[in-house]
């Protein structure tokens, strides 16, 4: 199954980088103007966070299988709390967090919402996304700093080191090489959106809405639960 996934993954990869041409990091205010009412409310985003024991939280590869290369790489977790995924609402974690809820609510370009939990000295080998129909974007709930106050976990993306902090958001193209590491001896945790991308191509437009028909279609053949 992993090696169709990832046929799959390369060949819808090619075909939206011939038809969609852009930078590994993306400007936010173009391109997602509702991050800053994220970014306003990182604080009780952070705290509804807190409140649903991360810890606890399905690893990435207990919910998507496929992941497992990446995600159960070293033995240490990748933990996420869902709370929507390609427009499919997980209600009860949406509860659990009503702030973020509410923004989620009021921002329907927000295709996936999660709350990741790296824990300490976790390592995500690279990797690259399948769908350039949408952007990532990363918000920094309480990111562990080392020595020198620099941010401890490391994004490498298109061979770019980025780091962010608490409070700060980054939008990029996860078509694109990218891997993480947690330096730190504490988790680090962030708020991850899948974003649908404005202004795409008619054909472009269209076979992205076949893409998030077809996850949603295998979501529910598979009968995956997203509740933790």
């Amino acid at each position: 199954m992993s090696r169709i996934y990832d046929f799959a993954s390369k060949v819808v990869r090619r075909i939206y980088e011939k038809r969609i041409n852009a930078p590994a990091i993306l400007d936010a205010a173009t391109e997602f103007p509702n991050s800053t009412k994220f970014i306003a409310d990182w604080q009780s985003i952070r705290e509804e966070a807190f409140a649903v024991r991360l810890n606890r939280a399905p690893r990435f590869h207990d919910l998507m299988p496929e992941q497992t290369e990446i995600s159960a790489s070293d033995g240490l977790d990748w933990r996420m709390f869902i709370l929507k995924a390609y427009d499919v609402a997980v209600p009860e974690n949406l509860a659990r967090m009503p702030v973020l809820s509410r923004l989620l609510f009021e921002c329907p370009e927000v295709k996936s919402a999660a709350i990741s939990f790296l824990a300490p000295g976790k390592h995500i080998p690279i990797h690259r996304g399948p769908f350039r129909g949408i952007m990532r974007f990363h918000l920094g709930l309480d990111i562990p700093r080392q020595a020198d106050g620099s941010p401890a976990t490391v994004m490498v993306i298109n061979d770019q080191e980025k780091r962010i902090s608490d409070g700060e958001g980054m939008l990029w193209d996860d078509t694109f090489p990218h891997a993480v590491t947690n330096y730190a001896n504490q988790a680090r945790v962030a708020l991850l959106l899948d974003v649908w991308r404005p202004r795409m191509p008619l054909d472009m437009e269209i076979l992205s809405r076949l893409i998030v028909r077809g996850v949603q279609a295998g979501m529910r053949y598979r009968g995956v639960s997203f509740a933790a």
